[in-house]
């Protein structure tokens, strides 16, 4: 399918460009984030921030409540665009509305980041946002600033540094222990209410070595490899749907109201 209202090919080179400092000062915050980010995630670490969050215990809100909080977010593992992520979430959603996706997608596209409320939990953000990679195995080169792996304790356990490490071969991605963050939490989150490939889309939209690069084909199974195509499907939303200028909420607010009233609940548990 074509997705019309996204970025030209000549201009997409100009995306997830990890090479230029994000901020006017030269200070390079994307480098930063991913050092840190790379340094910390570890396997223990992610079984602990699951076994403390997926309980969902924080607090109760409705979904407008949390995409209030995004007003308030910048990604700063995000070298493309410096805006609010609300802003972010309604231009992805609106390109998918445009190119008539399913409604069920749309919704996908203008939740897939509200996971990021970790952030008002106290998360930093090298908790929260940023690719994804798998702990537990060997890590690839693939992976952005894979340099800073040199840093991570995991590095000094020769068990986990092999290719299946503590996994077995295509045991599948559900297996498979990534770094924390709010793709994982949004995803158990909304489990109960999304089809599977909206939940692939939501839990794996930021393992770009694995749906951009092809990397840790041998821990997927024929679930992993079917739904693939659908996560690859919303990349182009999340990435090239970026616009410098902010689209108007107020504007789209009414349809996003009823498109949520539609598919979850009132109140979510954080």
């Amino acid at each position: 399918m074509t997705t019309t209202l996204l970025a030209s090919d000549d201009k997409k080179t100009a995306y997830r460009d990890y090479a230029a400092p994000q901020r006017a000062d030269g200070f390079d915050t994307v480098r930063e984030f991913y050092r840190l980010n790379h340094m910390h995630q570890t396997h223990d670490f992610v079984l602990a921030k699951k076994a403390d969050f997926l309980r969902f215990n924080r607090r109760r809100m409705s979904p407008w409540e949390a995409l209030d909080f995004l007003n308030t977010l910048v990604d700063d593992s995000d070298p493309d665009i410096a805006l609010p992520q609300i802003d972010h979430l309604i231009q992805t959603g609106e390109a998918m509305r445009a190119n008539g996706e399913p409604e069920w997608m749309v919704l996908t596209g203008f939740i897939h980041d509200l996971g990021k409320v970790l952030c008002l939990f106290g998360e930093p953000q090298w908790a929260v946002v940023g690719d994804t990679f798998p702990t537990g195995c060997a890590y690839s080169d693939r992976v952005v600033w894979s340099e800073f792996f040199a840093l991570n304790p995991d590095r000094q356990r020769p068990e986990l540094q092999t290719k299946y490490g503590v996994y077995a071969p295509n045991c599948g991605l559900d297996a498979v222990q990534l770094s924390w963050g709010h793709d994982e939490y949004l995803y158990h989150m909304v489990k109960p209410y999304l089809p599977l490939e909206g939940l692939y889309m939501i839990r794996y939209h930021s393992f770009y070595a694995w749906h951009r690069e092809n990397e840790y084909q041998h821990l997927c199974n024929a679930q992993d490899d079917a739904m693939k195509p659908w996560v690859q499907r919303f990349n182009p939303y999340d990435l090239y749907s970026k616009n410098p200028n902010r689209p108007s909420l107020a504007e789209v607010k009414p349809y996003y109201e009823d498109l949520l009233a539609k598919y979850l609940p009132a109140t979510l548990a954080f």
